[in-house]
């Protein structure tokens, strides 16, 4: 059984139940995030968890898919080609069919082998930590629509998974800038949402991460700016990290604007 599969449900349909009252109208409404809408977000998430569970269980369909995609989108954007790839589908249709997918999707995750290789549009990785990054996703864009619609989001311990993610990915957030990555990891203590503690590398008093794992999930994944949280940093290493964090694949991203991505009063 991989954790990171039932993990991976539980988000999804969380943020479904946040989508599933709007109205269809509020499918057009820009969030933060690059003016996505609803539409954009679900279909965005909808089309990279079919291609994780092709990874999984059709190889030579994904190899297609990405073969496809990176002929369309070298002369066109990734949001064109996801809007073309949904065929049209959009509201409450394009909702339930990311969730009868995603469901499927879970139990077939839950079910194999952990230690498997899959491909990737980058370099190949484990099943768990496929499961894991579409987690992350769902988590990450699932807040621009938290923050567009005036939900407080209520986290559950099962962040553990992002939380871990931004940890490891500190040497992978040096290196996508081209910068050379600090001998030492920052130590990294965070206050789960059931207030357990949380604790990565050695113990320091000069360069660490504290605080909030909600906070430092929000940092990692790009939806909120370090000055917007309060977590404390200590030390040069711990501060540059946070200032430019980034546990998700591709090419480097600028976090957002200090002030620019919260929750809205409603």
């Amino acid at each position: 059984m991989i954790q990171q599969a039932i993990d991976f449900r539980d988000e999804s349909d969380a943020l479904y139940q946040l989508i599933e009252p709007i109205s269809a109208e509020d499918y057009q409404r820009k969030s933060q995030f690059k003016d996505w809408t609803p539409n954009d977000v679900i279909g965005h998430l909808h089309m990279w968890n079919w291609a994780a569970d092709q990874s999984l269980n059709d190889e030579a369909a994904f190899t297609a898919f990405l073969t496809e995609l990176i002929t369309d989108i070298a002369n066109g954007t990734l949001r064109t080609f996801e809007k073309k790839w949904r065929k049209g589908l959009n509201g409450r249709e394009l909702l339930q069919e990311w969730r009868n997918f995603y469901l499927g999707m879970a139990e077939r995750f839950e079910a194999a082998d952990p230690k498997k290789r899959v491909k990737w549009a980058g370099p190949d990785m484990s099943v768990r930590s496929s499961i894991t990054a579409r987690l992350m996703e769902t988590w990450a864009h699932g807040q621009e629509l938290y923050d567009m619609l005036g939900v407080v989001r209520r986290n559950g311990d099962r962040i553990r998974n992002i939380a871990l993610l931004g940890v490891n990915t500190f040497g992978w957030t040096f290196i996508n800038r081209g910068l050379e990555v600090p001998a030492t990891k920052p130590y990294v203590k965070l206050t789960a949402p059931s207030g357990e503690i949380w604790e990565w590398n050695e113990v320091s008093a000069t360069d660490a991460v504290e605080g909030d794992a909600t906070e430092f999930c929000q940092v990692v994944t790009q939806v909120r700016n370090i000055k917007d949280t309060s977590l404390k940093m200590t030390g040069d290493v711990a501060s540059q990290w946070m200032a430019i964090a980034q546990c998700f694949a591709g090419p480097a991203e600028n976090p957002p604007a200090p002030g620019s991505r919260f929750t809205v009063k409603v």
